[in-house]
């Protein structure tokens, strides 16, 4: 039930947060900290569900 919001606001972060990081390197700009926090949480969000999506299909693979 969850997951249709989490994938919203996961797709609305991710938008907001590549935008500003390319418009910020068109002007020269540095990033704002609250920004490159997004955006390592992104990584980290990512990676993580990654992770959790293999091992699930390897636990169902090799259950006994």
């Amino acid at each position: 039930m969850m997951y249709p919001a989490f994938v919203l606001i996961y797709g609305f972060v991710a938008m907001f947060v590549l935008t500003s990081m390319q418009r910020n390197r068109r002007e020269q700009r540095a990033h704002a900290p609250a920004l490159v926090f997004a955006g390592r949480g992104l990584m980290a969000a990512s990676a993580t569900g990654a992770a959790l999506l293999i091992g699930g299909a390897a636990w169902a693979n090799f259950q006994l």
